[in-house]
Order: C-alpha cells, then structure tokens, then sequence
C-alpha cells in the first residue's frame, strides 16, 4: 500500500464527508493504493455514526472509536499500529489541511528519502487573535532551540508525512503530537524536511486549541522530552549530582559552624548554642534535600519509562 492517511478528530460531523471525498479524489487522480483511518476521539455528536456510513460504502475507510475524549496524541499512537501504508500522512479534520498536498509529501518521502516532512502553513489566514500567534511563535522558537532541528518553522502543523518505520517505532503518548519531529529526531530519523503548505479557514466550527494555555502546555511538555531524551536512560546523573552538590555544600556549612564553636570555646569566648543558629537548620536542610535527590535518582533509575499503562486506551468498536 502506497500511502495511509490518519485523521484525529473531535466533534467534526459536518466536515469528514468533504474531507474524504477530497482525499479520495486525490488518491484516484494519482493512482495511489491508499487506506484512511479516522479516530474518534470522544466525540459527543455524531461524527462515528458518519465514519460508520463512509465505512460500510467503502473498504478504503477504517475507524477507531474511543469511550471518551484522551487528546490527540493516542488519536495518533492508536491510528500509527494500525497502519499499512508506506507513507504515512497525518492531518486534521477541520479541512483546514489540503489533501492536495499529499502527493508532493509522498514524493519527498519516497524520492527525497525524508523520514519526515512537516508542513509549514505560511499562509495563515489573517484575524487571527494575539493570543494565539504570539503563543505559537514563542513555541516554535523554544522548540527549535530546544530540540536542534533549526529548519522547521512550524512544529505544530497537523499536515506531516512520515516513512511507516518512523511511525511503527517512537511511541507519541501525553500530548507529544507537537513534538513529533523531535521524538523521530531522537529514535535516530534525523533527515527531517519542510514544506509550505496551504492552510484554509475553518470551515465549520471553532477551533479546539487556543490561548496562552497551548503555549504553557507545550512549554512543560518540551522540558519533559528534553529532560526524558537526555537523563530518561540516566536519571541518576542529574538527581544524584544535584544531591550529592547539595549534600556536600550542607555538610561543609554544617562542619564550619561546629568548628567555629570548639575553636570559641577553646579560647573562652562566649558564644550561643549552635541550634541558635539559623545557618545550622540551613544546612541540616540541604543535607536532607541532598539525601533525598540521591536516593530519588536510584528509584528513577528502577521506574523511568517502565510503566505498562501509559499507552492503554479503551476503544469501544474498530471498522
């Protein structure tokens, strides 16, 4: 099969039939052999029972349905173990995607040996509210700083084309869709392109993702993969080198104040009790920071990245 195309989605009743009409379309007028798997994330109108009439009309459509609402990134992780395509494209519901892009991203994957292309919608529609462009500007110059992948201007951009290994092996959980390119970076597929794409007005409803909210989300979720991709494997290189500085620095402390005691007793100086002192509690404090961040890096070390249920989701029905 040449080509999958996953679509998470969320109350989009109104936009899937004209979405995979114009997918279909463009897979017909390029002789793609092709699979399009819609996943249900919760809706609460009737976008399944739509999938479910577009399924039974044509075997090219596939559906996953979950009891509620999770997030896109398990739309994602759930729609990538079930793909059989080559290339795997990835879009939103909204319309707000072309799926006229798709062959030009098919074709920079297969002839340009991309294990990845992100789109890049420079045309955005004009209007858009402050709180939402000078959120998305401030992300994508933090990622890019953060991750090392320079050439990207646009990581959140749902319109992206992957090679089917990149998909079948960097697990997307939490909300880590915005950083795909830097999980693909990280399990070792590091020829990562851009290309411009059209970005259309929403045409029916409002938009899920807006505000200061996307921005600070996204920010905590990239000191997680930062943290993960660096210490995930050693965690005790950063807990125990913190605890073992800030035991050292304590104990120091706690050793210049009993040596500043003896040596005023030895001369007969008067001089309070050292629990008088507040550096003394300081660095009794510090001692047990200290103790504490140590001991914390060998339980990391035992549970980091080891849970058996972080990719579990309860999927009501698949077509």
């Amino acid at each position: 099969m040449d080509i999958s195309v996953v679509v998470p989605l969320f109350n989009e009743e109104e936009s899937i039939p004209e979405l995979y009409a114009w997918i279909k379309r463009v897979m017909q007028e390029n002789n793609f052999s092709y699979e399009v798997i819609f996943v249900n994330d919760g809706s609460t109108d009737h976008s399944w029972e739509v999938i479910e009439k577009l399924a039974a009309d044509d075997s090219h459509v596939h559906g996953i349905k979950f009891r509620r609402n999770y997030g896109k990134s398990p739309a994602l992780y759930c729609g990538f173990e079930l793909v059989k395509g080559d290339v795997v494209i990835t879009m939103d519901a909204d319309l707000q995607d072309s799926p006229d892009e798709i062959p030009e991203l098919y074709r920079m994957i297969k002839e340009d040996g991309y294990d990845l292309v992100s789109g890049y919608k420079q045309n955005r529609k004009q209007g858009d509210p402050l709180s939402k462009t000078i959120p998305t500007k401030l992300f994508n110059a933090t990622a890019r700083k953060v991750s090392g992948i320079h050439n990207l201007h646009d990581f959140n951009c749902g319109l992206k084309a992957y090679r089917q290994d990149v998909v079948k092996n960097i697990e997307v959980y939490g909300e880590m869709h915005r950083y795909m390119p830097y999980l693909a970076k990280n399990a070792g597929f590091d020829k990562i392109g851009e290309k411009p794409v059209h970005h259309q007005a929403r045409k029916f409803g409002k938009s899920k993702f807006m505000g200061w909210n996307r921005f600070v989300n996204g920010y905590l979720d990239l000191i997680t993969l930062w943290f993960l991709s660096t210490f995930g494997r050693k965690p005790m290189h950063v807990f125990g080198f913190l605890g073992s500085l800030m035991f050292f620095i304590g104990f120091i402390a706690a050793c210049a104040i009993g040596i500043d005691k003896l040596w005023a007793l030895s001369h007969g100086i008067p001089q309070r009790l050292v629990t008088d002192s507040p550096y003394f509690y300081i660095s009794l404090t510090m001692m047990i920071i200290g103790t504490q961040l140590f001991l914390a890096g060998f339980v990391a070390d035992l549970v980091s990245r080891s849970s058996q249920d972080r990719n579990k989701y309860q999927i009501a029905a698949r077509l």
